[in-house]
């Protein structure tokens, strides 16, 4: 019989809620205690170079967490950090174009038993392990040679500008999850849009 099956579903969604919901109060009441940290995303640099006629990122951001967050991951959530790309065709008489937009999503966990922070890149698959979430989050904020658009898909003497922006993503969490983080401004972490001219 099914049923079994979808209580036992329901029980362990019902205990990842009770669980966060648990952390959220734990991680606001340490924030009081100590010092409160708001957390911010910030692109500090970003710049693109032609590699064998494919344009390449690099970039470097800030990352800090806040209290919140921090209180979450420490307690075993996996956090979600998403960096969004955008590529933009400048017309003169129209609104611009946005041609092309690549989004490459992380997840942050911590694991208390070898006390390791796990990066994990859910577009490659790739997976780095650090010692320290400073160092975690360094890496995390250091994108190198990353393609973004093959030159042969640019219109020919056309502008382009280039924008990127981190968020922390949320979406992957239960429904009253995403309500209660909604009205918590230490989750809305998430930087202002970093534009640049596309050099050709």
């Amino acid at each position: 019989m099914p049923r079994p099956i979808i209580n036992e579903h329901l029980k362990l969604s019902r205990r990842f809620v009770i669980a966060m919901l648990a952390v959220l109060v734990l991680g606001s009441g340490l924030a009081q205690e100590a010092i409160e940290r708001q957390g911010y995303f910030e692109v500090r640099s970003a710049s693109t170079q032609v590699l064998d006629h494919v344009h390449t990122l690099d970039a470097r951001l800030q990352l800090v967490l806040s209290s919140e967050a921090l209180a979450a991951l420490e307690s075993g959530v996996t956090l979600t950090i998403e960096i969004q790309m955008q590529v933009i065709r400048v017309r003169r008489f129209l609104t611009d174009s946005i041609d092309a937009e690549l989004t490459i999503d992380y997840e942050l966990e911590y694991r208390p038993l070898s006390q390791r922070y796990i990066v994990k890149n859910l577009n490659s698959g790739d997976q780095d392990s650090f010692a320290t979430l400073y160092s975690a989050l360094n890496s995390l904020g250091r994108i190198q040679n990353l393609p973004v658009i093959d030159d042969e898909l640019l219109l020919p003497n056309r502008s382009y500008r280039l924008r990127l922006r981190a968020m922390l993503n949320t979406k992957q969490y239960p429904a009253p999850l995403r309500l209660l983080f909604f009205w918590r401004g230490q989750w809305q972490l998430q930087s202002e849009w970093f534009e640049w001219l596309l050099e050709r």
